[in-house]
C-alpha cells in the first residue's frame, strides 16, 4: 500500500475542503513573510541613510518631515534657512562635519541636490562613468538616474521647479551631466548632485546676475544671504548631542531634529499597524490549522468503512495513522510554499509602488531565516491538527463497523 499516492488521492477527492485549509494557511504564512520581507528591508534602507548622522537642522516645522526630506528625500522640505546660521555651527566645538543642502528642483521626478563634496563622502558613492561635477551647473547622477531617465554623459537637461515631474521647467538654465555614480544602496542612487551654487543660479534673478560661484571647500558657500534647505550634522562625541539641539531650537530660527529619536517614533507608529496585521496573520493560520483538523476528522467519519476494510485486509493501524496524517502534512508544505509565494508578489507589487512614488527598490527576494523557523510552524500545525483526528483509528472497531456498513 502507496501511502503518499493514498494521500494525495484522499485530497483530491475533496477538493473543496482541501482547497480551502491550503488557502487559509497561504493566506496567513504570505501575510507573516511578507511582512517579515517589508520589516527587513525597510529597516536596512532606513539604517543605511542615517548611519552616520546625528542631527539636522533646517526650517522649523515638523521634525519627521525635516528627516524624511533631508536624509530619505520622500517628503517636502520644512523651508529654508541661512546658510550664515548654518555656517555658524562649524564653529562650534562639538561639531565634526556640517554638509549643507540645497533642494527644491527635479528632473522627471528625481530631485537635484545642491550640496558640497562632503556629502558623497559621507555615502561613499563613487564614479561608475565620467567626472564629478566641477563647475555650477554640472551634476552628477545616481544610478537609479541613469537607468530611468537615459541620461548620457554631456548630455543637458533643464530642470523642474518642485519635486515632482509636473512642475515648470527652468528652460533659460540647463544643467550638464558629468559623470554616473555607481550603485550602492544609498539615496544616492536616486538623486542628481551638484554645487550649491548650480541651485543658486538656477533661481538668481536677473538683476543678481548669474555668475559662477567659486568652491574650493567646506566654507565655500558662506556668502551673505544666501540660503539652502537644511544641514546634515555629525558630532565630535556625545556631549554635541545633549547640548546643541536644545541651543538650536531655543537661540535660533532653525530646529533641531535627531533622526535616531524620529525614526524610531516612526517605526513604533508603523508597529503598531504591523503588530496588528501580524496577530491577524496568526488567526488566519490557526482558522487554517482547525479547517485541516475538521476536514480530516469528517473524513475519518465518512471513511470508517472503508478505514475498517484496509485494516481487515492487513494493513496496520499506525500505517492508517501515517497516511492520514501525511494529507495534514502535504495540506502544510502546500500552504507554506504558496504562501512563500504569494509574499514575493506581494513585495514586487510593493517595490513598484514605492518605486513609481519615492524611487526606492524592495527587490531582495531571498529566504530569510525567518522564514525557515515559519516553515516548522507550519508543519507543526499541520501535524498537530491532523494528528488529532487521526487518533481515532486506534478506537476504531474493525467488525462493528464492518457489520454496520
Amino acid at each position: 500500500m502507496n501511502v503518499v499516492k493514498i494521500s494525495l488521492a484522499n485530497l483530491k477527492e475533496k477538493k473543496l475542503n482541501s482547497f480551502l485549509s491550503a488557502l487559509l494557511l497561504t493566506l496567513g504564512i504570505g501575510m507573516i513573510s511578507l511582512l517579515l520581507l517589508l520589516n527587513k528591508q525597510l529597516d536596512e534602507q532606513f539604517r543605511r541613510n542615517i548611519r552616520g548622522i546625528d542631527m539636522v537642522v533646517g526650517a522649523k516645522g515638523s521634525p519627521l518631515q525635516l528627516i524624511l526630506s533631508s536624509i530619505y528625500q520622500i517628503d517636502a522640505p520644512t523651508g529654508n534657512v541661512l546658510l550664515a546660521e548654518v555656517d555658524a555651527l562649524r564653529k562650534n566645538p562639538f561639531v565634526k562635519t556640517v554638509i549643507p543642502l540645497s533642494m527644491g528642483d527635479s528632473y522627471q521626478g528625481f530631485r537635484i541636490v545642491g550640496t558640497t563634496l562632503k556629502y558623497i563622502e559621507h555615502f561613499q558613492a563613487k564614479i561608475s562613468q565620467g567626472q564629478l561635477y566641477n563647475a555650477s551647473m554640472e551634476v552628477t547622477i545616481g544610478s537609479k538616474v541613469a537607468a530611468v531617465s537615459q541620461l548620457k554623459i554631456g548630455d543637458t537637461f533643464a530642470s523642474s521647479h518642485g519635486l515632482d515631474a509636473e512642475g515648470e521647467a527652468h528652460k533659460e538654465k540647463k544643467y550638464k551631466v558629468t559623470g554616473i555614480f555607481e550603485a550602492n544602496g544609498s539615496v544616492v542612487d536616486q538623486l542628481i548632485l551638484t554645487r550649491l551654487s548650480s541651485v543658486w543660479d538656477v533661481h538668481a534673478h536677473e538683476d543678481e546676475g548669474t555668475g559662477k560661484h567659486e568652491e574650493h571647500d567646506d566654507h565655500e558657500e558662506s556668502e551673505a544671504g544666501k540660503q539652502v534647505t537644511s544641514a546634515l550634522i555629525q558630532f565630535r562625541n556625545p556631549m554635541g548631542l545633549m547640548t546643541i539641539p536644545r541651543q538650536i531650537n531655543d537661540n535660533t530660527s532653525m530646529q533641531a531634529a535627531l533622526p535616531s529619536i524620529e525614526i524610531n517614533r516612526l517605526f513604533s507608529l508603523l508597529g503598531v499597524g504591523i503588530e496588528t496585521l501580524r496577530a491577524l496573520a496568526l488567526i488566519i493560520i490557526s482558522i487554517a490549522g482547525i479547517s485541516v483538523f475538521i476536514s480530516l476528522y469528517n473524513s475519518l467519519k465518512e471513511r470508517k468503512y472503508e478505514m475498517a476494510l484496509m485494516l481487515s485486509m492487513g494493513a496496520t493501524r499506525t500505517r492508517l495513522f501515517l497516511m492520514l496524517l501525511l494529507e495534514g502534512l502535504m495540506l502544510a508544505v502546500i500552504g507554506y510554499f504558496a504562501g512563500i509565494i504569494l509574499s514575493r508578489a506581494g513585495l514586487w507589487l510593493f517595490s513598484k509602488a514605492a518605486e513609481q512614488d519615492f524611487h526606492y527598490s524592495l527587490r531582495k527576494f531571498t529566504i530569510l531565516p525567518e522564514e525557515i523557523y515559519l516553515f516548522f510552524v507550519a508543519l507543526f500545525i499541520g501535524f498537530l491538527a491532523s494528528a488529532l483526528p487521526s487518533l481515532g483509528i486506534y478506537k476504531l472497531n474493525i467488525s462493528r463497523t464492518l457489520a454496520e456498513e
